[in-house]
């Protein structure tokens, strides 16, 4: 059979040229022509928007049958959990038919082993509510030979598996595979080495990624399948490929957290059946990755006495809240201070300490200041300010925070203490696990009568009247 033609498309007007330039000639970008795939029969042209005429357009011009949004019938969707309670708050309580799955993350940190675990559940699972019917679940493997992934298996205890493995690399018998084998579930490790004979590119090209992602998540929702795309990453840590990429699929996971360290996290940037920024948290043992369920503890220092510099946050992950101590070091600096910040954003911790000397009279423009969340946790929501501005105050002054302190509440520019989301769950998790005052923005304060049992809450309206009640507290 005769290979398709394929032809070159400009990413940023849409024109078409049947060879690949440098400038595209419609609109005069540089560097914006990839290859796609062109029409089998060849009897379509495309024009420079990419589109066809012809005879090929004949075949649209019938119109489809519309129905109201009101006389849609909304059914729940059916999940079915994976075995892993970590896996399945993060993916909204576990996988969906037809769903496209895309993990990422560093290389080595452990989505191989997630996924091949999840599969060997899951096919036991799905095997044992209807043995005669076909294999469950799929495992394509562009990376490994089929007697390495088996090696992995044996280390974390899954000798016995029953899970069908495939070590391939071309669409084209993957997606017969798929056809043929009908699993319910599989797994493409990773989208970068699967292509197409159709393009003349090379495996891991924006064009190939881009075709062969459409390709399997077309069979995905045509057969039922929940397909599941491992991605590789860049070394800034974005997902390699065309953004493209994540528009495509249901679900977008990104694996978080130190190589060196024993836990791992698994973020939910996307999730259109569940809660986004939802994470999992697991730990990394010689049987592979086990679910944390305390992720709390992993994220609290171990301080026999408070030390100066440190201050519990409570953070909200998702639907969940969670207990994450920051630290601070304030040190002499030089000529030229450094700002330094390892799982908050650096701009931020640069406007919150110029708005510290401007509103609380608490000058470090001639210091260092290092600032770190425990445990290898990035935390994003602006609840973090309050906690970040006390450890830093407790650093420089050399004082530590109480025993049994927490805090959260965003700071604006001129001082002010806003709300954060869900503040009682947050205070009803720090009392939990047995921490006894906490500094709130006002509008966070509980109700009469319903503030958590053992939990002193001090409410503030800025940050100087923060700063206040912390230095009558130590």
């Amino acid at each position: 059979m005769a290979r398709d033609k394929s032809f070159y498309t400009c990413t940023e007007c849409g024109g078409v040229s049947p060879k690949w330039l440098g400038k595209c000639p419609h609109c005069g970008a540089w560097n914006t022509l990839v290859e796609t795939a062109g029409d089998a029969s060849g009897s379509a042209k495309a024009n420079r928007f990419g589109s066809t005429s012809g005879a090929s357009q004949a075949a649209w011009a019938a119109s489809a049958p519309l129905a109201a949004l009101a006389d849609i019938p909304a059914t729940d969707i059916e999940r079915t959990p994976t075995g892993i309670d970590e896996l399945d708050r993060v993916l909204g309580g576990g996988i969906v038919e037809g769903g496209v799955v895309l993990i990422g993350g560093d290389p080595g940190i452990g989505k191989s082993t997630l996924l091949l675990q999840a599969l060997d559940a899951l096919h036991r699972q799905m095997a044992q509510a209807d043995p005669k019917g076909p294999s469950p679940t799929l495992y394509v493997t562009g990376e490994e030979s089929a007697a390495q992934v088996a090696l992995r298996g044996r280390r974390l205890g899954l000798a016995g598996s029953q899970v069908q493995v495939l070590a391939e690399t071309q669409l084209e018998k993957i997606l017969a595979t798929l056809d043929h084998a009908q699993p319910r579930v599989a797994v493409i490790d990773s989208i970068q080495t699967v292509y197409s004979d159709q393009l003349t590119s090379a495996p891991g090209s924006v064009a190939q990624v881009r075709e062969c992602a459409a390709h399997l998540t077309r069979a995905a929702k045509a057969s039922g399948c929940c397909v599941v795309l491992v991605g590789h990453v860049t070394k800034e840590g974005a997902l390699a490929g065309p953004r493209v990429l994540e528009h495509m699929v249901d679900t977008v996971l990104y694996f978080e957290g130190d190589t060196h360290s024993s836990y791992r996290l698994v973020r939910a940037i996307k999730n259109r059946f569940g809660a986004v920024n939802e994470i999992g948290v697991f730990g990394m043992t010689e049987r592979g990755l086990k679910g944390v369920s305390n992720p709390s503890a992993i994220f609290l220092s171990q301080h026999a006495q408070p030390v100066p510099g440190s201050c519990v946050l409570v953070t909200l992950e998702g639907t969940r809240p969670m207990l994450v101590e920051i630290q601070a070091l304030v040190d002499s600096g030089g000529v030229s201070p450094r700002r330094l910040s390892v799982g908050l954003e650096r701009d931020r911790l640069a406007m919150l300490l110029a708005v510290l000397h401007r509103h609380a009279g608490v000058a470090s423009s001639d210091q260092d200041v290092f600032v770190n969340a425990v445990g290898g946790v990035r935390i994003s929501e602006p609840a973090a300010d309050l906690a970040v501005l006390l450890a830093i105050t407790s650093s420089l002054r050399g004082k530590p925070l109480p025993k049994g302190f927490v805090a959260f509440g965003e700071v604006g520019l001129s001082g002010e203490v806003r709300p954060a989301p869900r503040g009682q769950e947050r205070l009803k998790e720090a009392a939990k696990l047995g921490f006894s005052v906490a500094v709130v923005p006002a509008a966070n304060a509980p109700r009469k009568g319903s503030t958590p049992e053992g939990l002193t809450i001090h409410p503030v309206q800025r940050i100087d009247e923060a700063l206040d009640v912390v230095r009558g507290l130590q």
